[in-house]
């Protein structure tokens, strides 16, 4: 994975890496995750101990998600309009995706559940990807539309911009290309732009 690639952090991704989600493919994610009651950032998603009770007796708190990065996203929103994938997939077709990881989830993109169109798969979860988002947030003006999405404080920069970044990219030591300054600084950037 590129360095400049961020994810949006959406939920307990430590507590999901533990979960054995792959013997749980055969169960809805709307059916664990409150997704469709979530009309804030800051909601918890993670399965109650009651969801949990359906089926297991031993059921218990799956514990807190991490803070998520967001000022407003509302999962019941961005569900009620589609499932997203036909539209992030079509951004990786027309060559307009941001990630540089395109090909490789393009395949993915062929589901009907809308929660897997942006955390990809029922087997490991993954947070959704700045990319998805910019297929149809696409206005970048960095570092001022940041401030449209992410709280203030979030830590955004990828661990290569350090307080030597501007010298070490400026002299090509750190073998950069557009493709991964794109996820955060869009497609039409140019040097003149920061300089």
């Amino acid at each position: 994975m590129k360095p400049a690639t961020v994810f949006l952090l959406t939920a307990a991704w430590c507590a999901a890496a533990e979960f054995p989600h792959a013997r749980h493919q055969d169960v809805k994610c709307a059916d664990c995750h409150a997704a469709r009651k979530s009309a804030r950032a800051a909601d918890n998603l993670l399965p109650s101990a009651e969801s949990c009770g359906k089926c297991h007796a031993d059921a218990r708190r799956v514990g807190s998600p991490r803070k998520a990065f967001l000022k407003d996203f509302s999962h019941d929103k961005h569900l009620s309009m589609g499932n997203p994938a036909s539209v992030i997939a079509r951004a990786i077709d027309n060559g307009t995706y941001l990630g540089a990881n395109g090909k490789q989830i393009r395949p993915l993109l062929d589901t009907k559940d809308a929660c897997l169109a942006c955390h990809r798969t029922a087997e490991e979860p993954q947070p959704a990807a700045m990319a998805d988002c910019l297929t149809c947030h696409n206005k970048i003006e960095v570092p001022f539309s940041c401030a449209t999405c992410h709280e203030a404080g979030a830590k955004l920069k990828p661990a290569n911009h350090s307080p030597q970044f501007i010298d070490e990219h400026s002299r090509g030591t750190l073998q950069l290309d557009r493709t991964t300054c794109a996820v955060c600084h869009g497609r039409g950037f140019t040097c003149m732009g920061c300089h």
